[in-house]
């Protein structure tokens, strides 16, 4: 009986040890430089807390509260957005320092004239769920960890000068804020609020803190203003806590909730009802583990396993939850809710996310996926209308269609449980038949005129999108008359195709279109964030429908070698958005992350291995500013993940992974519904990019896409490589993906 237990000890010890070997592979500075955006920073799996070094706002590239080039902290803020074009959150921030008492944060020119401290990258360490640092004004060694709903913040004081700690609740990334409140509740516990306007207009931040020893002194400020007592209101409060002047290790658990500051105090004594830092950095390391080998990859490197696990890192900050741990939330009404059969969830990139990310969740994050859904049905039932871009309970209406339209029926027709079915329809088809957003002009069969839109033939392509994903799930409900309507609805994207000049184009309410047209030029006030090269392929949903207005496969094939060897030309604004280029091929911007795919379909799959591998060789690396653009909340990692496995999901409601050429050796993909599926790349190589034949368990494949019902059931698939092109595979109509 010894001998059992002791085997089945030494068992459980290996497969921890297996479990616990993922995270060395993510480096955190990826991304933080150039125009990455990531945030730096502990946290746990999408979790609602984001515990990070803020840096002082300098513009576009400080959009997450911190860039790789800087080397000024004020603080570490709780609440932060992942890879963003657009700055907010940056919410209570705390930052320790000693001796004179400083309310503000000083300038860049003059840090020392506040409470900011200089810092440098080699005393720095970060990595999943932890970071640190040296204030090497004050010689303070700050480190963070964090649960789902809590900050835990250690602070190692030098000594010899009055160790505090200033709560600063007027700063923010990039908002302003506009009521706070900040009371003492005893020697040891705090509480307040944020309420602030920014991206989202009206945000609300309750938050609570607890300190490990007694706070000897505490002061109110608003501003530099003392204001008299233990608490106080104002649109820039300050609480400051002085602990004495001997050297002392402090430590403070953050809370933080949507609802109230009693939530948030609650939400600490769930969570971390204890004072063991590194026993919760080691649970938060855990679930970073737990995530991740969701996905075990076989590299030839450890660069690329690092490029590889930092792209899976990134898909999994953002959405964020937005939930108390009883249960409670804020919903887009702001009315306070209460639902224990889910996790709420906030910061909907949808625009962004509908592409790979939330196809990926769909694969190795069922029950995310479908509170993520719960989530949508209640921001539905709330405003009226599916969300476009949700920031912490407000609508910010950022980008063109409403993509959640999409996830939502992807998520029905791949079989995630968890939500209500006709619920999820009643809510896709009621946004469907709003007048919001041109859809009174689409559910007509009617062009959105550009000259009352802006914007308007990117919102007609998005929305046709959502059409032939509406479509598909009415089909399968079995709404036979809807699904009809949506099918034809999805062809809407061909009233703006222009056969004079071969690209689509908006029309006024004259139906005129404007008499002046370059379409390799950006910006361009009908589309969003591209050119005219770049939105012609923007038809994954009837990719045979696009072929057949451009010619036939051959004049198709035509168009896109044309495409991804065409010069850009755009004015200098709208250069940050379209980076990564291969011609008119813009890797840094959404839209054209499908493009390289769709040579698959016109019978040409090794074009798309060339592009694909090319993307991933030159636009992903190991340093910080290995990511060409935007993270945008984990979209560019989600198409590195899924294109290094060597499939994309063109269009996520099919359930079809169009085959490009894997990067890795291996994948196992750990989907939950059973066995494993695991891709093997044989004989692959730098110079092996081309597929030269397919097993699928043993038997010969011959298709260039792979289905996702086919995944959930496990087994094995074998891709061999080669150097050269295998002209033979894919050629055949019946073996290319519609």
């Amino acid at each position: 009986m010894k001998i059992i237990l002791n085997t089945g000890i030494a068992l459980l010890l290996a497969v921890a040890a297996n479990a616990q070997s993922v995270t060395k592979y993510v480096d955190p500075y990826i991304g933080s430089g150039g125009h990455g955006h990531v945030f730096v920073g502990a946290s746990v799996p999408f979790g609602a807390v984001q515990a990070g070094p803020t840096n002082i706002f300098k513009g576009w590239d400080w959009d997450s509260g911190y860039n790789y080039g800087d080397s000024i902290l004020i603080g570490f803020s709780h609440l932060h957005l992942n890879g963003t074009g657009i700055g907010d959150l940056g919410d209570i921030l705390v930052m320790p320092y000693t001796g004179e008492i400083k309310t503000d944060k000083g300038t860049e020119a003059n840090h020392r004239s506040g409470y900011a401290s200089l810092y440098s990258h080699r005393n720095e360490v970060v990595k999943p769920g932890f970071y640190s640092v040296l204030l090497e004004d004050y010689n303070i060694r700050a480190s963070l960890t964090a649960t789902e709903r809590v900050g835990f913040h250690r602070y190692q004081f030098p000594g010899g000068k009055t160790a505090r700690v200033i709560v600063d609740l007027k700063e923010g990334t990039q908002d302003k804020a506009t009521e706070t409140f900040i009371e003492k509740l005893n020697d040891s516990t705090f509480t307040g609020y944020r309420y602030s306007t920014g991206w989202a207009k009206e945000q609300q931040v309750y938050f609570a803190i607890r300190t490990s020893v007694p706070v000897k002194n505490f002061q109110v400020y608003n501003e530099a203003q003392l204001l008299p007592g233990t608490q106080g209101k104002g649109n820039a409060g300050k609480g400051l806590l002085s602990f004495g002047d001997g050297a002392q290790t402090v430590e403070l658990k953050v809370g933080i909730s949507p609802v109230s500051a009693a939530n948030a105090l609650g939400n600490i004594e769930a969570e971390v009802p204890g004072w063991n830092f590194d026993q919760v950095a080691q649970q938060a390391d855990n679930s970073w583990n737990k995530e991740l080998s969701k996905i075990e990859v076989t590299t030839k490197t450890e660069k690329e396993k690092r490029i590889f696990y930092t792209s899976l890192y990134h898909t999994m900050i953002n959405p964020a939850m937005y939930n108390d741990h009883n249960g409670d939330y804020r919903g887009a009404d702001k009315k306070v809710y209460h639902d224990n059969s889910f996790t709420n969830y906030t910061i909907l990139s949808t625009w962004d996310t509908y592409r790979a990310a939330h196809p990926l969740y769909t694969l190795i994050a069922p029950e995310r996926a479908a509170d993520m859904v719960n989530t949508m049905l209640g921001i539905y039932e709330q405003q009226g209308k599916l969300p476009k871009w949700h920031l912490y309970g407000y609508e910010t209406g950022t980008m063109v269609g409403i993509s959640s339209m999409q996830i939502v029926a992807e998520a029905y027709l791949k079989g995630i449980k968890g939500f209500d079915a006709e619920r999820a329809y009643k809510a896709i088809k009621g946004t469907a038949m709003s007048d919001s957003l041109g859809m009174m002009f689409t559910k007509n069969f009617k062009v959105i005129p550009n000259d009352q839109y802006r914007r308007s033939v990117a919102t007609a392509m998005e929305n046709a999108i959502s059409d032939a994903s509406t479509a598909l799930m009415a089909k399968q409900l079995g709404h036979t008359e809807d699904y009809r309507y949506f099918q034809r609805r999805a062809a809407n994207y061909k009233l703006y195709f222009d056969p004079a000049s071969g690209f689509f184009r908006g029309r006024n309410a004259a139906g005129v279109m404007a008499p002046d047209f370059n379409p390799v030029h950006a910006p361009n006030p009908e589309l969003a964030e591209g050119n005219s090269w770049q939105y012609l392929w923007l038809v994954p949903q009837d990719v045979t429908g696009l072929t057949t207005l451009l010619g036939g496969k051959k004049a198709m094939a035509a168009r896109l070698d044309t495409f991804f060897s065409l010069p850009l030309t755009a004015e200098k604004e709208v250069l940050a958005d379209l980076t990564g280029l291969i011609g008119q091929y813009a890797h840094g911007n959404e839209p054209g992350h499908h493009i390289a795919y769709l040579y698959t379909y016109v019978g040409q799959p090794w074009k798309t291995a060339e592009k694909v591998r090319y993307i991933m060789k030159e636009m992903y690396h190991d340093q910080p500013d290995g990511i060409i653009g935007n993270e945008d909340c984990g979209q560019m990692g989600a198409w590195n993940v899924f294109s290094a496995m060597g499939f994309y999901p063109v269009f996520p409601a099919s359930g079809k992974y169009v085959i490009g050429s894997p990067a890795v050796d291996k994948a196992v993909i750990h989907t939950g519904a059973g066995e494993p599926f695991v891709m093997e790349a044989i004989d692959n190589s730098p110079e092996n990019i081309y597929v030269q034949s397919i097993t699928l368990n043993g038997k010969a494949y011959t298709k260039t896409y792979l289905l996702h019902a086919d995944l959930l059931k496990g087994g094995v698939l074998k891709i061999k490589m080669g150097n050269k092109p295998n002209y033979k595979f894919g050629v055949l109509k019946e073996n290319q993906p519609e």
